[in-house]
This record gives C-alpha cells, structure tokens and sequence, in this order.
C-alpha cells in the first residue's frame, strides 16, 4: 500500500473521496453557514478562497506531501468539508490527520466521526502506521474535545508554535493514537456510530 494514494473511502455514514475542484460548490455553501472560515484561532477558506485552498491541497499531493479528501456527506451526496493526511513519514510508519474542517450543518451529525473512522483505518489496518498524530490550536476547544472523544491521549503542547496572519500566535495541542490502542478505540467509534462490529 502507498501513503499517498487517495482511495475512495466509505461507510453507512459519509464518503471520503479525492478533493478536486468538482466540490467546489458544495464546499463554498458549506463554509458560509454560520461563516465558519471567520474563526481567528483556525484556518478555513472562505468563499471567495475555496478553488486556490483546493488548489494548494492538491498541488502539496502532487509533491508527495499529503493526501487531500473531500468529506461528503452520504445521505445528500454533498461535499461538507475537507480531511488531509499530512507529515507523512512512511519510514517511521506515521502520519497525521488534520487540516479537517467541516461546514455548520455538518457539525454534530456524526459525519467527523465516521470520517476519522475511515480515516484511523486507512492508516492502521492498510498502511500498518505505528502512530497517528491529531494537532489543534490550544483554543480550538470544540476540535480538542473532538479529538478526545475519539480515544485519542495528549502528548504535549507545542508553545509559541505558529504565528497567524492576524498577529496572534498558536500554541499547538499534539494527540495521538498508538497502533496498540488502535482495536479499542475502533470499536469504541463504531459503537458511538451504531455501526455493526466486524467479525
């Protein structure tokens, strides 16, 4: 397996498939309910940005630098937001999941979860990762509580590490989730989805 195919992923819930500029639209009305591309500790693209943002994420794929979806939404067919794998290190059997975001109407559905079902198993039972990294703003608190409440543990916060364009300066959060925690905190998401466990 590559790190950096882009299989179509999917489940009873949302289908991950490769960003293009197909979702263009569906992605511009995602991110203006609720304009959610105005959160100053966060990087979304706004409207009048989504074709250079899908742009950029597919012209780091080309460079071999990380693999970009669109999340659609499976019962409307509707793209509601954007995944990546990134900090790609096949060597080390690592990889991070982020630069997610999803639309207002999405939040809360259990799209993000069913996505980083898909996602976690991509990367632990086909590509064998030791190690898959979630990172966040410290004052994300809706992404940290997400990304808690997949199973995933801290492993540290990375201070003064970003500086926005707007002036203020990221701490980043670090989380990850290690190949032996893998089983249970699959079973866990599936039992959160009312997914059927797999004999």
């Amino acid at each position: 397996m590559d790190f950096f195919d882009v299989p179509v992923l999917s489940n009873e819930i949302v289908r991950l498939e490769e960003l293009s500029e197909a979702h263009h639209d569906d992605l511009v009305d995602a991110v203006r309910a609720g304009e959610i591309w105005r959160a100053w500790y966060t990087q979304i693209p706004s409207p009048e940005n989504m074709s250079a943002a899908i742009a950029q994420r597919r012209a780091a794929h080309a460079e071999g630098t990380t693999v970009p979806w669109a999340v659609v939404d499976a019962a409307s067919g509707r793209a509601v937001g954007m995944t990546t794998f990134l900090n790609i290190d096949p060597a080390n059997r690592r990889l991070e999941i982020g630069s997610t975001w999803l639309g207002a109407t999405a939040q809360g559905t259990g799209i993000n979860a069913a996505a980083k079902l898909l996602l976690l198993s991509r990367a632990f039972d086909d590509l064998n990762c030791a190690a898959v990294e979630f990172r966040t703003h410290w004052h994300n608190r809706q992404s940290r509580a997400a990304i808690e409440k997949l199973g995933a543990k801290q492993d540290g916060v990375l201070r003064n590490h970003r500086i926005f364009e707007n002036g203020t300066v990221r701490d980043t959060v670090v989380y990850s989730i290690i190949d032996g925690e893998w089983p249970t905190v699959k079973y866990g998401l599936r039992e959160r989805l009312g997914l059927r466990h797999e004999e």
